[in-house]
């Protein structure tokens, strides 16, 4: 069983994988601060100081130490029922972010490191033969 594990984790494919979500998780830390760190804040600039996260809709009863608070996290974190589409919305807003910075690597990537077809191996003899003959037989019924 030891043998066949060593086989399996030897595998090109599993080390490739493995690299790819070892790289996956530094990149996403890197976007994420891009997003947080970077981007929401001029966005937020741009419209006034928006924050998001502070739209939300109380579905229950809130205890009285919290009473009137606008606090998104601190009622979250005691309990209170809320519909946080403001916290949504960031995330969505994130997200675009993300896939759009995803967007702009792949399309650089794409443009420095031009495509390589590799040349198709030529056709087998027997497989033109039954080619042409195919195409014989399709003039033949058409005329």
């Amino acid at each position: 069983m030891f043998k066949e594990f060593k086989a399996f984790i030897a595998r090109g494919n599993v080390l490739d994988l493995a690299i790819a979500v070892i790289i996956g998780a530094a990149f996403g830390k890197i976007v994420t601060s891009l997003t947080e760190d970077v981007l929401m804040p001029v966005i937020g600039k741009l419209f006034g100081g928006l924050d998001f996260s502070s739209y939300f809709l109380t579905l229950g009863p809130v205890p009285a130490a919290l009473q009137g608070s606008s606090d998104y996290a601190a009622l979250k974190k005691a309990g209170v029922p809320l519909l946080g589409y403001g916290e949504f919305i960031t995330q969505f807003v994130n997200f675009v972010i993300i896939a759009f910075i995803i967007f702009l690597i792949v399309r650089a990537v794409n443009r420095v490191m031009p495509a390589t077809i590799a040349d198709a191996p030529a056709e087998a003899a027997d497989v033109t033969l039954l080619r042409e003959i195919r195409d014989e037989l399709r003039a033949r019924k058409g005329a």
